[in-house]
């Protein structure tokens, strides 16, 4: 999965922070992090709410969000290169003063860079993927990964890009699931058995069997497994 860096300019308001929020959540969303959302939008929240609070209202503002590594980098550009964030001891009761705190206390690691003409505010978030372009859904996943992309090496000209590749990547899957079945009969193997046990196998190893709703054809026996 290829994350690409993206960043949103807009001007810090409160009634704005909801949609970085839901924005946010929708990039993890497509990132397949979903498992660091909440994390995440409390990241930005109290990063924006900063802003808001200590540099004003209306101030410009810019958010990026970028992988280093395997984590999720979120970072807040500023104009105003006076006013530092900084990590207070604030009490349960206390109004202020707890937005950098929070961010310290989900975040991997956080920091303040100063530029010529901005400062940018930063935070980092730790994923379980295995490298930046890697899956959360463990070594099966990856396996096919690398398989899909030696298809895609092969047959460039049907992966378009953007977010039909990801639609192109299902069909590829298939694909291969058919040139599997194939392999299995050319070497005598009953492509029917071998589903069977495909299936058996993928609920034994899903921790809710309620949301597997796959169906298996079988093909020319009219075989399908529910």
């Amino acid at each position: 999965m290829c994350r690409k860096p993206w960043d949103l300019a807009f001007t810090a308001e409160p009634e704005g922070v909801s949609a970085l929020r839901r924005i946010m959540r929708f990039h993890l969303g497509l990132w397949g992090l979903h498992d660091i959302s909440d994390q995440a939008q409390l990241c930005v929240s109290e990063l924006v709410s900063n802003v808001i609070n200590h540099v004003g209202t209306g101030t410009p503002v810019t958010l990026m969000v970028s992988m280093r590594d395997t984590r999720v980098r979120i970072e807040i550009h500023d104009p105003d290169t006076r006013d530092l964030p900084t990590l207070l001891e604030a009490t349960r009761d206390a109004e202020f003063g707890r937005g950098m705190a929070l961010v310290g206390a989900v975040s991997d690691r956080w920091g303040v860079q100063l530029l010529a003409d901005r400062k940018v505010t930063w935070c980092e978030l730790s994923t379980a993927l295995p490298s930046a372009e890697g899956h959360v859904g463990g070594t099966r996943v990856n396996r096919v990964e690398g398989l899909l992309r030696e298809c895609r090496g092969a047959r460039p000209h049907q992966w378009p890009a953007g977010d039909g590749a990801v639609d192109v990547g299902g069909e590829a899957a298939i694909e291969v699931m058919v040139d599997v079945l194939h392999w299995l009969r050319a070497h005598g193997r009953d492509a029917d058995e071998a589903l069977d046990r495909v299936q058996d196998r993928f609920e034994s190893e899903t921790e809710d069997i309620d949301t597997v709703g796959s169906r298996w054809d079988g093909g020319g026996t009219g075989h399908r497994r529910s």
